[in-house]
């Protein structure tokens, strides 16, 4: 997704990294390809996940014997660059979208089966290989996926006498708590976009409420007990204009005590010698239960181009999806691996990483309910957080409109 812009390099392969610098390929049709030598197309363009990205598809590359010429583009500009290909048919050979968008793209018809090339979904997370469902057959298929969990300030938590919170009422009470001398108890993003639907996602599904029905009674829960976070001051009102980036940044400077982010964060939490941070899963609304928080990364997929070309991108997209490259690929980029059993063994070998991996089993796709028709339903829904957390509508009044914006 958009938010997982920023690459974890772990220290065992960031010397590897740092002499990694792709060069992006020409923009050309994908049917002048030789099947020898394909064209990918992903977005990641910050220096280190470009980097991550591009020794995985050197190892691949030369795994197969097959050449890839690669282009990236800014995340703003994958969809409509990808719809645009769709519809003039001068699409990639080998395409990594966000993981949201695949339901859009194969309903335009310019995708291929991952089964045409022997790739199946054996002891993958069923939740992952929803996200990449369309119509009951397997078009994308994610190497590792990330979410969101809540990082804590060890320190302040223990001058305040504060346990990690696990559920509402504890979070609720760990913010007020926290919140003093200027600083807040807890950060997180509530923009009028993607991002923001996304940090509300745990909230709103770990309360029951579901996509279909913007307005429930679970919804409306959920939605009134963030915004009484903000209204509390235990939160910032300055939410509804921060990003992830901004969310961390008031994390690291100790502006927050608590942030709800993602894994992508870790590596810059690390580079900061005096600060010591936790991580534990989202909070829920019951003790016991489990978070369900919406699942985040990018889905490989093979777009119709040409026979030989075709062939050639899937044996390069199943090199991204074994096991060995697949552990790779989450530990240089702070993802969790999309096979159970490769996640159980990452969190293991990963401490840092452990409640995200915990928070996988439960996680859902956003699209699996709606398929195409999700982006509109999440931009009903961040207006919806938006009005609530600035006091233009109560909760219930935000949502209800929310609901008759999206025709759901």
């Amino acid at each position: 997704m958009p938010v997982a812009r920023r690459a974890l390099v772990l220290a065992a392969s960031a010397a590897l990294l740092a002499a990694c610098s792709p060069s992006p390929a020409p923009t050309t049709s994908s049917s002048a390809q030789p099947a020898g030598s394909i064209t990918e197309l992903d977005y990641y363009a910050d220096e280190q996940g470009s980097a991550a990205w591009q020794k995985i598809l050197d190892a691949c590359a030369g795994r197969t014997g097959i050449k890839i010429e690669r282009q990236k583009v800014p995340t703003s500009q994958m969809l409509p660059k990808v719809l645009q290909g769709a519809s003039s048919k001068t699409l990639p050979d080998l395409l990594f979208t966000d993981n949201p968008t695949l339901q859009q793209v194969a309903a335009t018809g310019a995708l291929t089966p991952l089964a045409d090339y022997g790739i199946t979904t054996d002891g993958f997370y069923e939740s992952i290989v929803k996200a990449g469902t369309y119509q009951d057959k397997v078009y994308g298929v994610a190497p590792g996926v990330n979410g969101l969990a809540l990082i804590y300030n060890k320190d302040l938590l223990a001058a305040a006498g504060v346990q990690p919170p696990k559920t509402w009422d504890e979070l609720k009470a760990a913010a007020a708590k926290l919140t003093k001398d200027g600083k807040y108890g807890l950060a997180f993003s509530a923009i009028p976009s993607e991002e923001g639907t996304w940090q509300f996602l745990p909230f709103f599904w770990s309360n029951g409420a579901e996509l279909s029905q913007l307005d429930s009674a679970q919804s409306v829960k959920a939605l009134q007990f963030v915004t009484d976070l903000v209204n509390s001051g235990s939160a910032s009102k300055s939410v509804v204009t921060w990003n992830q980036n901004d969310v961390a940044d008031q994390f690291v400077a100790g502006n927050a005590a608590m942030m709800v982010n993602g894994s992508w964060n870790l590596a810059r939490l690390d580079e900061q010698q005096a600060l010591h941070y936790g991580v534990v899963p989202i909070p829920v609304p019951q003790a016991g239960a489990k978070p369900v928080v919406a699942l985040g990364g990018e889905v490989g997929a093979v777009p119709v181009t040409s026979g030989p070309a075709q062939q050639a991108a899937g044996k390069v997209l199943s090199c991204v999806l074994s096991e060995p490259t697949m552990l790779q690929w989450s530990k240089a980029h702070a993802y969790i691996p999309s096979k159970t059993a490769v996640a159980a063994k990452f969190g293991t070998e990963q401490p840092a990483m452990q409640a995200f991996v915990d928070e996988v089993g439960s996680a859902r796709s956003r699209t699996a309910e709606l398929g195409e028709k999700y982006p509109k339903v999440s931009q009903a829904l961040a207006d919806a957080v938006q009005a609530a957390l600035t006091g233009k509508l109560p909760a219930d009044q935000a949502l209800k409109a929310a609901q008759q914006a999206s025709g759901s």
